[in-house]
């Protein structure tokens, strides 16, 4: 009976989608999560929910399970979070055949490659399994896509904290985790169309205008330090990875170019403590990653109950609660927030 009572939710959210006309968060907002925030009227145990994340050991992601761990409280349903060992597409994709081959009722995805993950997610929803995303809005094999903000303004956001930082002048470059990753590249693509508008005297540097960390803070480091050494022009980088502002920052320390270059992004709060202590880093961009779990997992629920989602939907926490769909999608739901992490604040955000 579940599994058909399932099928039907699926239908009846699906029809939804179709009627539509085309058409971020702050910290510590999981906390602020209500009970039964899926809305529905499921028993506890009736649904299971499967949140997967690139992989299951960066502190971005440890974090997003907290907020995963208290819908499954405040909901009383079957939801938890499971990720692959590291951040790579086909362990991702293994994961999610394997909660496919277990019936679970909807997952959840932070997709490491959209593309790579097609396949593995039509099968999913073929089955009759709910499939929502973040960080993926590329993904065609998804029933939504939750963001925290529009990608395009938080790349303009990282823009304006690098430029404050360079004093609006120099050369600078853009790095991402991935190149196949969507939001990562959104991001920087709207950091170099606002600087193109707003800060005329900052130049792209033309020959190397992307670089790849692959989430990883020993590849942002050397790949920085490779950047620097063969473009001595270059005082500024856009991150997107968690990794990125780190692992640039050791590079600038160890190059001698502190209050030189700059580098800002998005990172953790107590993860980047130390470099924005030391003024290695003069501001980082945030939304807290818990709340990104909570609000997957109760996007996945009203879709389970069958509940319409629209314009002003409200997935119970703070960010989160008036989501809006991105000018010209039926698919892509976007938030309202995000916050700037400095010396002044860090320690304020208790994670």
């Amino acid at each position: 009976m579940k599994k058909q009572r399932r099928f039907a939710a699926v239908m009846l959210g699906l029809t939804a989608s179709v009627a539509l006309t085309m058409t971020g968060c702050t910290a510590g907002g999981a906390s602020s999560g209500g009970a039964n925030a899926g809305g529905g009227d499921a028993e506890g145990g009736d649904y299971t929910i499967v949140i997967v994340p690139k992989d299951s050991t960066n502190p971005w992601f440890v974090r997003m399970e907290e907020g995963v761990k208290k819908y499954a409280a405040d909901s009383g349903l079957n939801v938890y979070q499971k990720g692959p060992a590291e951040t790579d597409a086909t362990m991702q994709a293994q994961v999610i055949q394997d909660l496919i081959a277990q019936g679970v009722d909807a997952i959840g995805v932070v997709p490491v490659d959209p593309g790579a993950l097609e396949p593995v997610l039509k099968q999913a929803m073929d089955a009759g399994i709910v499939v929502v995303t973040h960080e993926g809005a590329t993904q065609e094999n998804t029933q939504y896509d939750i963001e925290a903000f529009n990608n395009s303004d938080y790349g303009a956001f990282i823009m304006d904290n690098l430029a404050e930082a360079m004093g609006e002048k120099g050369t600078y470059t853009t790095m991402v985790g991935h190149v196949t990753n969507a939001s990562h590249n959104e991001w920087a693509d709207g950091a170099v169309a606002h600087q193109k508008e707003a800060y005329p005297d900052m130049t792209l540097l033309e020959a190397e205008p992307r670089v790849e960390s692959q989430d990883d803070g020993e590849v942002a480091y050397q790949t920085a330090k490779e950047v620097l050494k063969k473009y001595p022009e270059v005082t500024g980088f856009v991150g997107t990875s968690s990794f990125d502002a780190p692992g640039v920052a050791r590079a600038i320390e160890e190059l001698g170019l502190k209050d030189k270059v700059f580098v800002t992004g998005t990172g953790l709060p107590a993860a980047n403590k130390q470099i924005l202590d030391s003024g290695l880093v003069k501001s980082l961009t945030l939304w807290d990653p818990a709340d990104s779990g909570y609000a997957l997992a109760a996007l996945a629920t009203k879709i389970l109950d069958g509940e319409k989602v629209a314009d002003g939907i409200d997935l119970g926490v703070k960010g989160y609660e008036d989501m809006k769909f991105s000018p010209g999608s039926d698919k892509i739901l976007e938030g309202n927030g995000w916050v700037v992490i400095n010396k002044e604040n860090v320690d304020d955000f208790g994670f």
